[in-house]
């Protein structure tokens, strides 16, 4: 069995009779598939957490995410080499940019474990929210942990759970190596991609795969072996059939020149974390650099994001459905889906360029864009495809 979840939308937004739809971004939740890459498998969770500071060096981090997609010959590679291959020698670049991240009671008794990218040479990393939580709600002590074995405090600069991430800093540490941010919108079906992660604990540990599928809605559940919750999370994910596991969670996607194309976030299993027969089955999904790094700005400069608002409340298409989409059941009066035109029975089709095929698809692709974007949404109305441009709004909570 794939371990499935029918999580319910929270907060303020309401719902119809039947509890499926949410109003703004909404979705039915029938089926779900994936499982959160969270911690270690075993560990107890419980009496965890750190203090929150927004302390930092806002114009370091800003110009840091900005990321680079320089080529493997301009940044150092020389897969060429005697015994050495293209992999090895990405591996070599980037395993100095990534840490492990523990956080442990104050007691020292066991908790979370991911894996973080270091965006600054003086300390901020980039990471899942998931891996953090525990940190950020109760009383414990975080350290990260560097490739070559040096051990440092870490406090949470700020962290979303919509999207998942989070930015943490490592204290006392300066001359970092930054990893290379990519450009995830040149990402392409096939293509060769290397996960860098602690699976089960397991530092610096390398795999290598192929991107599987672009733009996957991807909502991650509770796992039986954390209490981290993300209900409120729908991924537009990289697929992967690189290996991740549980301790992979804020790791970097990489291709073959190093780039970070993607933050590990979440595994399909066919069984519960810590049975023998969990773990990785070929299907991993990461958040897209690009919707990383503007994520991570927010984060730095004010501890929060907003995110985008395009005031439909969709469903999935019925059985007698001829066309895959977002059907709207609601349009919000006044938000940008009204302002464009759209109705009530229309089927939201595309946004941005991006194939809709599901109402958990257009959450996912809205939440991609940050606040303010203008895209190209499409839509089928009476059997006629249309296609109009709407600016994002921000929500008016993050």
């Amino acid at each position: 069995m794939i371990e499935t979840t029918d999580i319910a939308p929270t907060g303020s937004d309401p719902t119809t009779a039947s509890g499926r739809e949410r109003s703004g971004l909404t979705t039915s939740r029938a089926g779900r598939l994936v499982a959160v890459a969270t911690v270690l498998a075993g560990i107890v969770a419980g009496g965890l957490g750190v203090a929150i500071t927004h302390v930092v060096d806002r114009a370091d981090a800003v110009s840091a995410l900005g990321g680079s997609t320089g080529d493997g010959a301009s940044a150092g590679l020389d897969p060429g080499s005697a015994n050495a291959d293209r992999v090895t020698a990405v591996a070599a670049k980037v395993l100095p940019s990534v840490v492990t991240i523990s956080v442990t009671g104050q007691d020292g008794s066991a908790g979370d474990e991911g894996t973080g990218v270091v965006i600054t040479s003086n300390g901020l990393i980039l990471t899942n929210n998931h891996v953090v939580s525990a940190a950020a709600a109760k009383a414990a002590v975080m350290t990260v942990t560097f490739s070559g074995g040096r051990i440092a405090r870490a406090t949470i600069v700020g962290r979303d759970e919509y999207s998942d991430l989070a930015v943490i800093r490592a204290t006392g540490v300066s001359g970092l190596t930054p990893a290379s941010l990519g450009d995830s919108s040149t990402t392409a079906v096939g293509q060769n991609v290397i996960a860098i992660g602690a699976p089960l604990g397991l530092a610096n540990s390398v795999t290598t795969g192929v991107v599987s599928a672009l733009n996957r809605p991807v909502a991650p559940s509770v796992s039986v072996a954390s209490s981290t919750t993300t209900g409120n999370t729908v991924l537009d994910a990289i697929q992967t059939d690189a290996a991740i596991n549980p301790g992979n969670s804020g790791g970097p996607l990489v291709d073959l020149a190093g780039n970070v194309l993607g933050i590990n976030s979440a595994l399909a299993s066919t069984g519960s974390l810590g049975a023998s027969e969990s773990g990785s089955i070929g299907l991993g999904f990461a958040i897209p650099v690009n919707q990383a790094k503007w994520v991570a700005e927010e984060l730095v400069r004010r501890g929060s994001a907003a995110h985008s608002l395009l005031g439909v409340g969709a469903v999935d298409p019925g059985t007698s459905a001829v066309h895959a989409g977002a059907v709207a059941k609601s349009v919000a009066p006044g938000s940008p889906a009204a302002k464009a035109g759209i109705k009530v029975g229309d089927i939201v089709t595309g946004l941005g360029g991006q194939l809709i095929r599901t109402a958990d698809g257009l959450v996912a692709a809205v939440r991609f864009y940050r606040p303010g974007s203008t895209v190209a949404l499409s839509y089928l109305r009476g059997g006629q495809v249309a296609s109009v441009q709407v600016t994002l709004a921000p929500t008016t909570s993050s």
